[in-house]
């Protein structure tokens, strides 16, 4: 199965439109997407391209393959437009022999940890800093964002495929890549 995972849209048509292109490019089973999709929050500057009426219409289309959280942009007026599920703080996902925990990342975090095994999978976005790290045995990885990178990152997602995450730009560049 191939996961591709993404954060951080913040009402983009512009990088919502690249990351459908990735989405068709890369042709996975599912998207994993974690959170803040419409609004761009009161400490982000607009993004290019900012129109979230056109963002609900894209990803209404693509609906059947999202498996979504709530970010902490999200609300309940947000779903009342969107054909799929996003008001869950979190979702767990089965990946051979870890789990992992998929947030956006502004309660569960490397800083403060869901309860997790040695060797499981914390994923979160919020930063729009790409990561990979690890903390008292827990993985943390972040794929970064999609509309407002910061730190100097690129816009990208990641995908996991064969127990291998990948993070790339919008581009399709990949720029690392680690085993689960």
């Amino acid at each position: 199965m191939k996961i591709l995972i993404a954060s951080d849209i913040h009402g983009s048509t512009a990088y919502c439109r690249r990351l459908a292109e990735a989405w068709d490019r890369e042709a996975p089973d599912r998207v994993v997407l974690l959170g803040d999709l419409l609004y761009h929050g009161p400490r982000n500057d607009l993004p290019d391209g900012y129109d979230p009426k056109q963002v609900i219409a894209m990803l209404n289309e693509r609906r059947n393959g999202i498996l979504c959280v709530r970010g902490n942009c999200d609300t309940e007026v947000d779903q009342m437009v969107l054909a799929f599920p996003i008001l869950a703080d979190y979702a767990w996902i089965a990946a051979g022999s870890c789990s992992i925990f998929a947030t956006h990342g502004h309660v569960f975090n490397p800083e403060n940890l869901p309860p997790l095994r040695q060797g499981d999978i914390l994923l979160y976005g919020h930063t729009h800093v790409p990561a990979w790290e690890e903390h008292t045995g827990i993985r943390c990885f972040n794929p970064g964002s999609v509309s407002i990178p910061k730190a100097g990152s690129s816009r990208g997602y990641m995908t996991l495929e064969n127990g291998v995450f990948t993070w790339k730009t919008l581009d399709g560049e990949a720029f690392h890549s680690e085993n689960s």
